[in-house]
C-alpha cells in the first residue's frame, strides 16, 4: 500500500530532478581547455615596438671609412709579370735549326706521351693563335694562356705560331721562341708539333699538368 503524497513531497520533486540532472552533467568527462595559438615573430616584434614612434625621414648613416690593408694589392701588372716568369728568350735550343720538329717531354713522363699527343689521343680543349703578334706580345699571350688553361683544367691545348712565311728571311721567329718559352714553364709536361689536321708545322700541341 503506497503512502499518501503530501504537498511538501510534490514541492520537492522538481528540486530532486534538477539535482539528478546536475549530478549526471558532472559525471560526464570534460575536454581540456584549448591552448591559445602561438604568437608569430611579427606579432612579437609589433608588440615590442608598440610604444616606439617611427621617424618621419630616415637619417643618413655615416659609414666609417674602410681601413687600409697593410698588404700590397695584386695589380694587373703583377699578373702579367707572373705569367711571364721563367720565359727567357735565351735557351740552348736557340742553336736548333728552324726546320727541326719541336719536341719536348719533361722528365718523369711516359715515353709514349708525345706519340699519343701528336696522334690526337687527347682532344684539343683550347687554342691560341699568335698570328700578328710580335715577340713581346706573344710571350705575354702564351704565359697568360697557359695559366688560364691550368686554372680551367684544360689539359691538352694548341698554340698556332705560323710558319714564318711573311717574316724577315722567311724564318719562323715565334716558332723558335715558343718552344723555348714552353720548355721553361713548369705547367707544361710536354709538347710536340701538331698533326696535319691541327696545323702541322705551324702549330704545337701541349699537355699541361692538372691542378
Amino acid at each position: 500500500m503506497s503512502r499518501p503524497k503530501t504537498p511538501l513531497a510534490e514541492l520537492l520533486k522538481p528540486l530532486a530532478r534538477r539535482m539528478r540532472a546536475d549530478k549526471q552533467v558532472r559525471a560526464q568527462p570534460t575536454s581540456p581547455p584549448k591552448k591559445p595559438p602561438a604568437a608569430t615573430e611579427q606579432a612579437i616584434f609589433m608588440q615590442a615596438v608598440a610604444d616606439v614612434t617611427p621617424l618621419r625621414q630616415s637619417l643618413p648613416y655615416p659609414h666609417p671609412p674602410q681601413a687600409v690593408s697593410p698588404w700590397p694589392l695584386h695589380h694587373l701588372y703583377e699578373e702579367e709579370r707572373d705569367s711571364q716568369d721563367g720565359m727567357s728568350d735565351f735557351w740552348p735550343w736557340d742553336s736548333m735549326a728552324s726546320d727541326e720538329e719541336a719536341r719536348f717531354l719533361r722528365p718523369g713522363q711516359k715515353h709514349d706521351t708525345l706519340k699519343k699527343l701528336q696522334r690526337g689521343h687527347w682532344p684539343v680543349q683550347a687554342s691560341l693563335d699568335l698570328h700578328g703578334f710580335n715577340s713581346d706580345q706573344a710571350r705575354m699571350a702564351v704565359g697568360g694562356f697557359v695559366l688560364d688553361c691550368v686554372a680551367r683544367r684544360r689539359r691538352c691545348v694548341r698554340i698556332v705560331h705560323g710558319k714564318g712565311l711573311s717574316s724577315r728571311n722567311n724564318e719562323p721567329v715565334l716558332k723558335n721562341k715558343l718552344r723555348n718559352w714552353l720548355a721553361q714553364r713548369e705547367e707544361v709536361l710536354g709538347f710536340c708539333q701538331a698533326g696535319p689536321a691541327d696545323g702541322g708545322a705551324g702549330a704545337v700541341v701541349l699537355l699541361l699538368r692538372g691542378r
